[in-house]
């Protein structure tokens, strides 16, 4: 097996009929998925997606895929190829097309639908061409082959590439769900025949590479929500991802049968369940949806909220009614579930919610409580049966933080893979497959692209970091005028400080004297007020260090007079 190091260098020229693969997100993470393939001059991109910011990322919107190893090039690019429709999967399709619009891009119905929707937002028409499980597209020197597989969203595809340089199986997110809502399953026959082709490199997901044995079936949660609705005696809000259809279509069941109205809160639920009840694949009980302003006209047992939030995200719409900055208010009696899976770094944002809700009075269910939610993606049974059934030369773990790519890579060998046709690949981190080995040879720079407000890479680490101390040390600004000739103070200094310990401007007076002692003794020529600056940083730096054991953000000023 072999692993990315950090003294990688740039890579060579990729040699002549080889295929190169590299990712600008997803690799060691869970979100912004983005892979890039690599043959004859011709790039053909699958997925481009966002990670959304955790508690250490202050003030950051989204994280986008870095197109850095691509920008120079995105007039070789043939197509973008989009597995599914969740976010971490199409989220930055309109940050890629504002730099080239006219980028072709394959999906199924359903996803094309809702980044029609998404891009229509940013006043981006795209170039789109919808695909089926069968299908084939010639795209420049890549065939392309979609696949049906199952996820926690319908209409998802796995995508098998063919090139000169061999054939390369990438599957997006799937599970094997032998019996979903939608009678679809994951075409384990495909499988098989793409096996017997012979698969030259198995990119796989490894979302649940730890968890032993098979996911459960979406159908067990439907027995589960039916006891819920059973026992509310209020109001029920269920919160789920806005583009987890097969849940929604669940509550809408369970609602009709217990006699209860929905009502769809949040402007992307909204959206998304317009998109999939028009194609068809939502189905609506007559009269069973009403607009939340209706909600109040309604005795309390006979409403069903179905909201966006289940992961503590700060501005939607369950976190707004556990900080009671909602239209809907939460009150004594109330159930709330949960129903959706922890995304690994959201676990203090959701308990946080959860805690707030339970301060309410509300009765709040989530899958540490009861079996709400199923995950989405295969677990190490299903990836041990793949593996068995394709029986690919080469495998690279894909989607999944450094634990899960490892865990998956290890079940690969179990079934037979070397050991060293296995490679571990975080992003950047660029494979070749040559004559039918694939290699780590090298590494391109990428990195976090922050959306801040209208803000598109501007931020930076160093941004965030201030932003972590004045949201953990507080802030220190200080003013002193100095005489223009001789440097000596004349004026100040004075402080002014936030979220700083301690009471008034007295409790400053034990460094004032330091800093114009400090400022004094520096003035010995010309004046040079940069260097004063410093000073003034260091003196006030050094203080608060020794004597509170701080290290809040220091401005100072220094002017002439």
């Amino acid at each position: 097996m072999s692993h990315p190091h950090p003294e990688l260098t740039s890579p060579p020229p990729l040699p002549k009929g080889a295929l190169r693969v590299y990712g600008l997100g997803g690799l060691g993470e869970v979100g912004r998925n983005m892979t890039v393939l690599e043959h004859e001059g011709k790039l053909l991109v699958v997925d481009c997606g966002v990670l959304f910011p955790e508690d250490h990322q202050p003030g950051v919107d989204l994280i986008l895929p870095d197109f850095g190893p691509i920008a120079d090039r995105l007039d070789d690019i043939v197509a973008l190829v989009l597995t599914h429709g969740h976010e971490d999967h199409i989220g930055a399709v309109p940050y890629l097309l504002k730099l080239r619009p006219d980028i072709p891009l394959l999906g199924s119905q359903l996803t094309l639908a809702l980044i029609e929707a998404k891009l229509k937002e940013h006043r981006i028409k795209p170039y789109t061409l919808g695909v089926r499980e069968g299908q084939k597209e010639q795209l420049g020197p890549f065939e392309c082959e979609f696949i049906a597989v199952n996820h926690s969203i319908p209409d998802a595809l796995a995508v098998a590439v063919r090139t000169s340089a061999g054939l390369v199986l990438h599957t997006g997110d799937f599970k094997m769900d032998q019996l979903p809502l939608d009678n679809r399953i994951t075409d384990l026959n495909a499988f098989a025949r793409l096996g017997d082709e012979g698969v030259d490199l198995f990119c796989v997901d490894s979302t649940n590479a730890e968890v032993p044995g098979f996911t459960a079936p979406e159908r067990d949660i439907g027995p589960v929500l039916e006891q819920l609705f059973g026992r509310a005696e209020k109001r029920i809000i269920v919160a789920s991802f806005a583009s987890h259809v097969h849940r929604v279509q669940q509550v809408l069941n369970a609602a009709d049968a217990h006699g209860r109205k929905v009502a769809l809160v949040g402007r992307s639920m909204v959206r998304n369940m317009g998109i999939a009840a028009d194609l068809g694949y939502l189905t609506v009980p007559k009269n069973l949806l009403i607009d939340l302003k209706q909600v109040d006209d309604l005795p309390e047992d006979r409403v069903v909220l179905m909201c966006t939030g289940s992961q503590g995200e700060p501005m939607a719409a369950l976190s707004r009614m556990a900080n009671r900055d909602h239209r809907i208010a939460i009150d004594a009696g109330d159930t709330v579930i949960l129903a959706s899976s922890l995304i690994p770094g959201n676990e203090n944002s959701v308990y946080r919610v959860v805690n707030g809700l339970a301060r309410l009075g509300a009765t709040v269910v989530h899958q540490q409580s009861a079996k709400i939610h199923v995950s989405g993606h295969a677990s190490a049974g299903e990836l041990l049966y793949c593996y068995n059934v394709l029986k690919p030369r080469n495998v690279m773990p894909v989607h999944g933080e450094i634990r899960h790519l490892l865990a998956n890579a290890e079940l690969a060998v179990k079934t037979g893979v070397p050991r060293e046709r296995v490679v571990i690949a975080e992003d950047g981190v660029v494979v070749d497959l040559v004559d039918g080995r694939a290699s780590i040879v090298g590494a391109v720079p990428v990195g976090y692209v922050y959306v801040d407000g209208s803000s598109v890479g501007e931020i930076t680490e160093a941004d965030l970091k201030d932003r972590r101390i004045l949201g953990e040390e507080g802030f220190i600004s200080i003013f002193v005028a100095v005489d223009s000739v001789t440097g000596k103070v004349v004026s100040g200094p004075e402080f002014n400080a936030r979220g700083f310990i301690g009471d008034g401007d007295d409790r400053f007076n034990a460094v004032r004297k330091r800093v114009e002692n400090a400022l004094n003794e520096a003035s010995t020529g010309p004046v040079d007020t940069y260097q004063l600056q410093q000073i003034v940083r260091r003196t006030v730096g050094t203080w608060v260090s020794q004597t509170h054991r701080r290290r809040p953000m220091i401005v100072p000023v220094v002017v002439t007079a």
